[in-house]
């Protein structure tokens, strides 16, 4: 009898710890992906952390006010998901680009704030990739939530937006487009200057 009970306990723990190793195995995060040419994408972005460039206007049209002063992109954040880029303009630093990779592609969101460091009604809008993109350029169409907020705030000409971001070796863009409407911001990336301040509602 003493002998059936071992051969059972010791099979019961056998059992217990293929179990266990099974579930060790089968119990993983989900993989993170993304196309080759979005990587690639991002990879670009993310070899110029912590470095800051001076930008200017190269198309205006028609022309819009809120863009006096130097302009200075920040990468200040980065990572293989998320990186956060201030734009500032002159003493305004209230803007931040956020580009996330979502699985099924890439999210811009410009996150506004207030001096204070509350946001400001007209914030996180943005879009998506809706294909693979370049290695050196990808598009985000306007967004279902961004769509909602401009009705809400009264600018539906923006449901139509389009932001594009370009990286060359020398350059990156950002660029807005829409019917009637194209604004362009071209960065040199061959001098880096000072780190401007910390933007409006972040902290080091």
């Amino acid at each position: 009898m003493k002998i059936r009970l071992s051969m059972l306990t010791l099979l019961l723990g056998t059992a217990l710890s293929h179990t266990s190793i099974a579930q060790d195995q089968v119990i993983k995060p989900a993989p993170r992906v993304s196309t080759q040419a979005q990587a690639e994408f991002f990879a670009a972005i993310n070899k110029l952390c912590g470095n800051s460039y001076v930008g200017e206007v190269t198309v205006d049209t028609p022309t819009s006010e809120g863009f006096e002063g130097d302009l200075v992109m920040h990468v200040r954040k980065c990572g293989e998901q998320r990186i956060e880029i201030p734009f500032h303009v002159g003493d305004n630093h209230s803007r931040t680009w956020i580009l996330t990779q979502t699985g099924s592609g890439i999210s811009l969101k410009h996150d506004h704030r207030k001096p204070d460091g509350n946001y400001d009604p007209l914030t996180m809008y943005g879009g998506h990739t809706t294909d693979k993109g370049y290695a050196t350029a990808q598009s985000f169409p306007v967004d279902a939530y961004s769509k909602e907020l401009f009705i809400e705030l009264g600018v539906p000409q923006s449901n139509t937006n389009t932001w594009q971001m370009y990286i060359h070796d020398n350059t990156f863009t950002y660029r807005l487009v829409r019917e009637g409407r194209e604004f362009r911001v071209d960065f040199d990336l061959t001098e880096p200057v000072e780190t401007p301040a910390t933007p409006w509602g972040y902290a080091d």
